[in-house]
């Protein structure tokens, strides 16, 4: 696959994956709230609880899908395989989850946790493998870069997708029935992701095997000692994952019940999706001029920049669609180079100990962002608990105070957060020297391998 067909057939590959994901989670992180207060009839409260219990104790399985990451070795690879074996389950339950049996209240809610659990573990299944293999498609850091960009090239059309047609779905397919309408919806998106991991299976190639033996958990979880790269790193996740987790899910109720426009719920969702594509795209022609960090920190300004205008635009539609594309471009940047520098502080803890652990902190960096997930999804729900907020209905002051906090305030204090984190991160300096030693070690293993 060294050939240019073969590299763009893994780059594509490999974005086809992350495609997929977001044809079903991102149906979750918009809309899933949303279906369970307005269409199921749960309420805020029930759906908070949830959302923070489901979201935490799936955060755990993230630490069990790393561990056996590691320890799997097939002729696939060790990531691989989780491509073809997940893709069914994550499909049929994503399916499951936006359909809700005509039962009594009761057991609705437990057939919400029982179908909403199930979707997030083999969300796991498939997710982790995306972030655990990249180490082993390539050593060459400009290599991870162009992977990471069209991994979330892949991603944002994916999200552009859901987005955009997700509504004028539901109406078409549900002819009246909200319920109906995102049933079917979603049957369609869960077929697509499903084949679309059959394809990445096919089309990635573990090429790098830097690490043949076994890896024991507490060798795995080794590689944190000392490693100053990935705590930065990991603490950075909770504040810019709650930044984006808190707007997603406040979307919908924002332009539904603060500005009375619910017709700009597709068109925003689609900017927020499809315009980081942008952004995307100058990523690794940036990259290459300067550190990851500085290219980080400069997106988050241009993010922050966009929901500022947002806040202070009030109800003047073009000057918020205008802050909407802003807040895209500068996010569309800062999540590619975030993917792209995931796999630094891997590389780093194997320089330090020996040992490749990408699956266990792949799975680490997935628990954290699910429990900033199930935070940031916990307090909105309490937010709209405390301001009364009632479906369908004109909503109180205090609700909509809620609503305006989820959407713009909160997240614009989070980037902030995240901004005064990264500042401390360095390995970008010392990456070079870092990466060069590993080759080095690894080349001179494998001719060791071939001398015995």
């Amino acid at each position: 696959m060294n050939t240019t067909a073969g590299v763009w057939r893994q780059r594509i590959g490999y974005g086809a994956a992350d495609l997929s994901c977001n044809l079903v989670w991102q149906m979750i992180g918009l809309y899933l709230m949303f279906y369970y207060t307005d269409v199921v009839g749960l309420a805020a409260v029930q759906v908070s609880l949830l959302f923070l219990l489901t979201r935490v104790l799936d955060g755990v399985t993230d630490i069990v899908m790393g561990i056996i990451i590691d320890k799997t070795n097939t002729k696939w690879g060790k990531s691989r395989p989780y491509f073809l074996w997940g893709a069914v389950p994550f499909a049929l339950l994503g399916i499951l989850a936006f359909y809700v049996p005509d039962v009594g209240p009761a057991a609705k809610v437990l057939y919400a946790y029982m179908t909403y659990m199930g979707l997030s573990m083999a969300y796991t299944m498939v997710n982790i493998p995306l972030a655990s293999i990249l180490p082993s498609l390539t050593s060459d850091p400009q290599e991870r870069t162009v992977l990471a960009t069209v991994r979330i090239i892949f991603s944002f059309v994916g999200a552009t997708a859901v987005s955009v047609l997700t509504m004028p779905m539901v109406n078409a397919l549900g002819r009246g029935s909200q319920a109906d309408g995102f049933f079917w919806t979603m049957v369609i998106f869960s077929v697509i992701a499903c084949l679309f991991f059959f394809f990445t299976f096919k089309n990635v190639e573990e090429k790098v095997q830097v690490q043949v033996e076994n890896v024991t958990v507490k060798q795995a979880f080794s590689t944190l000692k000392g490693n100053k790269p990935y705590y930065i790193f990991a603490l950075n996740i909770l504040f810019m994952w709650g930044s984006y987790f808190f707007q997603q899910g406040a979307l919908i109720y924002y332009f539904t019940y603060n500005l009375d426009r619910p017709d700009l719920v597709g068109l925003i969702a689609g900017i927020g999706s499809f315009v980081p594509i942008a952004g995307t795209f100058l990523t690794p022609i940036i990259a290459k001029r300067m550190y990851k960090r500085t290219l980080f920190m400069i997106a988050s300004v241009v993010n922050l920049a966009g929901i500022l205008t947002m806040l202070f635009a009030g109800g003047v539609i073009p000057a918020i669609i205008v802050g909407a594309v802003i807040a895209a471009l500068g996010f569309g940047t800062r999540q590619s180079i975030y993917f792209s520098m995931q796999a630094d502080p891997v590389d780093y803890g194997e320089w330090k100990t020996g040992i490749n652990a990408a699956g266990i902190l792949s799975a680490l960096n997935g628990f954290l962002g699910k429990v900033t997930m199930a935070v940031a999804g916990a307090l909105f729900g309490l937010m709209l608990e405390w301001g009364h907020y009632v479906p369908n209905e004109t909503q109180t002051t205090e609700a909509l105070f809620a609503i305006k906090l989820g959407y713009l305030i909160i997240p614009a204090v989070l980037v902030v957060i995240s901004m005064m984190i990264m500042s401390f991160y360095n390995l970008d300096k010392i990456y070079p020297k870092i990466r060069a030693e590993i080759n080095a070690r690894n080349a001179a293993r494998e001719k060791q391998e071939m001398v015995v």
